[in-house]
């Protein structure tokens, strides 16, 4: 039924037994064509591999036509790996110029095969030498065509347009996965779950989260639509369907929409899994519902679904932006407990939590730990532990720690640390190794602003140096000047 459908979609059946080539009407041509090919298929079969390939070029010199190449491959569809190989070597060897034909028939080869990866590399490929669309263009490409024409006498399955639109979708053509899905779908042929999944996440990640949801309704409907069988074949979301949606509306900030999805998922009796949780309880921790996400969280329990390291780290992560260090610090045991392994954001999140709160000392030994454990702090934290010991008065334990962090080659300091240790040594008396800092943040290319003019200032006001204060105060209102008039 499927294979007729496809027949459907734009063209007229195929009905000789072969492909439809441009044989010439000359019986004497039609039997030097059929000996060519049975010659061919018959070393191909035969012969050990290392010489069959030398043997074919000595017979046949001027290589093959794309439509002689393509019953040759059909004839040995059963070994798609030596059908894929005589393909590449004609086309190596310069014996065959290649035409959506001869691409078509080993591309259906290959999808009968299950071979995914190479068919896909062979689509891509014809896109980019077939095509010169533009990207954006809805018309479907070239190969869709010549697919859909030798889809019968290549005995293929509809698995093959599901290439065709991943192919699409990995070359940024999402207007023309668009309009095959359509095309399929009128004919009563639907793309895998899988692949419909990939077109809601390119779409929502190329053209916003809610024409994503537009292709969703699209693809699905609504879980009490009335099904029209003629139009349409009836296609259940599953679980990463609903994921790619709540995850690209968290994205957005659409915490409603988030729970509408969730909501929605419930009513296909579709079962959420620990991602599902993970990303609704990101959202509520987000605007602080901590009540709501310990009720998600016994949910999961109930549900026997396994608490893993992202649910952990978001839920650590919505109790140390409320302050509540004490209770992230209860489920980082218990996560260690349960022989789930802590990932450099339960560091991240703890850290933050610590510094929020003032606890200097705490902040200090998880740093220690975490670097012992072999991870590193983005530069956000980073500027926080500093401030956090410059406004403790651990001034040269803050710059021992911006040290560490710069161990990793990865770690780019922001100016933010630079200026706070600056203004640190400063308020210390300490104006040389203020000024080593400032000379090393120059070098990083970056400028001396207003904080740390003044907090030179005040260092060489505090020790009686005024002409050095008042040069740099002169320095600090000309530079000004300069910025504004740019």
């Amino acid at each position: 039924m499927a294979a007729f459908k496809v027949k459907q979609i734009l063209y007229t059946p195929v009905t000789c037994k072969t492909l439809c080539v441009s044989f010439s009407s000359f019986p004497s041509d039609q039997n030097s064509t059929k000996t060519l090919i049975s010659t061919a298929v018959s070393i191909l079969r035969h012969q050990r591999s290392k010489s069959r390939w030398s043997h074919l070029r000595s017979l046949f010199p001027e290589g093959f036509t794309a439509a002689e190449a393509s019953q040759i491959a059909l004839e040995i569809k059963n070994n798609p790996h030596l059908a894929l190989s005589f393909f590449l070597w004609c086309h190596r060897k310069s014996l065959c110029n290649h035409t959506l034909l001869s691409y078509s028939t080993i591309i259906h080869i290959l999808a009968r095969a299950r071979l995914k990866s190479q068919a896909l590399g062979l689509i891509q490929e014809a896109i980019r030498v077939f095509d010169d669309s533009d990207e954006s263009s809805a018309q479907p490409p070239r190969i869709f065509e010549s697919l859909v024409k030798t889809y019968n006498s290549c005995g293929s399955a509809p698995f093959v347009f599901d290439l065709l639109i991943k192919a699409c979708l990995n070359s940024k053509r999402i207007e023309q996965a668009i309009s095959i899905v359509k095309m399929l779908r009128s004919q009563g042929i639907s793309p895998t779950i899988s692949t419909c999944n990939a077109l809601i996440w390119q779409v929502s990640r190329g053209q916003g989260c809610l024409a994503g949801y537009e292709i969703y309704r699209e693809l699905f409907g609504s879980w009490d639509d009335e099904f029209n069988e003629k139009a349409m074949v009836r296609l259940c979301p599953n679980v990463h369907t609903f994921n790619a949606l709540m995850v690209c509306f968290y994205r957005d900030g659409g915490v409603e929409k988030v729970e509408e999805i969730w909501t929605e998922m419930g009513r296909w009796d579709c079962n959420p899994n620990a991602y599902s949780y993970s990303v609704l309880m990101a959202a509520f921790c987000d605007e602080g519902r901590m009540r709501e996400v310990e009720k998600l969280w016994e949910e999961m329990q109930i549900k026997k679904i396994e608490h893993d390291i992202m649910a952990y780290n978001t839920i650590i992560g919505g109790f140390c932006r409320i302050g509540e260090i004490e209770r992230g610090e209860e489920l980082f045991r218990e996560m260690e407990l349960n022989g789930i392994q802590s990932t450099s954001v339960t560091y991240e999140h703890l850290l933050n939590g610590y510094c929020e709160i003032g606890d200097v000392d705490s902040t200090v030994i998880l740093y220690k730990d975490m670097c012992r454990k072999g991870f590193s702090a983005e530069a956000r934290t980073v500027d926080l532990m500093i401030t956090l010991l410059c406004n403790n008065r651990r001034v040269h334990e803050a710059l021992k720690l911006l040290r560490v962090a710069m161990g990793n080659v990865e770690f780019a300091p922001r100016g933010k640390s630079y200026e706070t240790l600056i203004k640190g040594f400063c308020e210390e008396g300490k104006m040389e190794e203020a000024l080593k800092l400032q000379s090393e943040m120059v070098g990083k290319g970056f400028k001396p602003n207003f904080e740390i003019y003044s907090a030179f200032i005040d260092g060489y006001m505090k020790q009686g140096n005024k002409e050095i204060a008042e040069t740099l105060r002169k320095e600090m209102f000309e530079t000004q000047m300069l910025q504004e008039e740019n």
